[in-house]
């Protein structure tokens, strides 16, 4: 702004440029989608079972200690 009273020229200046190093991200919660194959772990006795595609394996119990089971 060559007066310095905001009347520069357009498109110079703060606020031109944005939306550059978008879309760089991992995607959805932190982008860990470990896939279909695996375990389900139990996270308080260790137990492992293979994980069910499209049950996360929050949802299943441990079938020794009945705790939910972790990925």
């Amino acid at each position: 702004m060559p007066r310095g009273d905001g009347t520069g020229p357009r498109g110079q200046g703060p606020g031109t440029g944005r939306g550059l190093g978008q879309g760089k991200g991992r995607g959805r919660m932190g982008g860990k989608g470990l896939g279909p194959g695996g375990n389900c772990v139990c996270p308080s006795c260790g137990a492992e079972i293979p994980h069910q595609q499209g049950v996360p394996c929050y949802q299943m119990t441990c079938p020794k200690c009945g705790a939910k089971m972790i990925r």
